[in-house]
């Protein structure tokens, strides 16, 4: 038991200062990231949803951990899109009930781990299947390609973009 509690115990270290030009590479990915869904939204896909709660946490790993294997292409893609599509069955099979979103949450994950496709916001993605409403509910099994899949894919060919402009990164590590 001993063992166990000594595992909780944080190291006492202290945080590194934090690096400003790194900082502002991230605001510059997330902004434009953002700042590209929301236009197409505008623009382009005005009737329909083109952003969702996940995408938040996918600007994070993308535009500030490029270096995350969860923010690497086949996971940021294939884990954000699986995942919304077992919320979708989720939801069609038990409704917006506590049943669905736990099976969403806990099935997205399994099923992202055994695809090697993890990716936390993917999660999120299959919680907002089942939780996001009349909106989200309606597109259906369109929810997995759109807004899931080509928001994904417009932060991605962002990230490509921005993080390489950076001297100091690479993106991505792995496809």
């Amino acid at each position: 038991m001993k063992t166990y509690l000594s595992k909780m115990r944080a190291e006492r270290t202290r945080a590194p200062s934090p690096d400003w030009q790194d900082a502002l590479w991230s605001w510059f990915g997330a902004f434009l990231g953002m700042g590209a869904i929301c236009w197409l939204n505008a623009h382009w896909l005005s009737h329909h949803l083109l952003i969702v709660a996940s995408f938040g946490a996918t600007s994070v790993l993308l535009y500030a951990a490029p270096e995350s294997p969860f923010a690497q292409p086949r996971n940021v893609l294939f884990g954000s899109m699986l995942s919304a599509l077992v919320g979708v069955a989720c939801f069609k099979l038990l409704g917006s009930t506590a049943l669905a979103v736990t099976l969403a949450v806990s099935l997205s994950v399994l099923a992202m781990q055994l695809t090697h496709t993890v990716h936390p916001p993917g999660a999120a993605a299959a919680l907002g299947a089942v939780i996001g409403g009349e909106t989200i509910a309606t597109l259906g099994w369109w929810y997995p390609l759109m807004p899931i899949g080509i928001g994904c894919g417009v932060m991605l060919v962002v990230a490509i973009l921005v993080n390489n402009l950076a001297r100091h990164r690479r993106y991505p590590s792995y496809w």
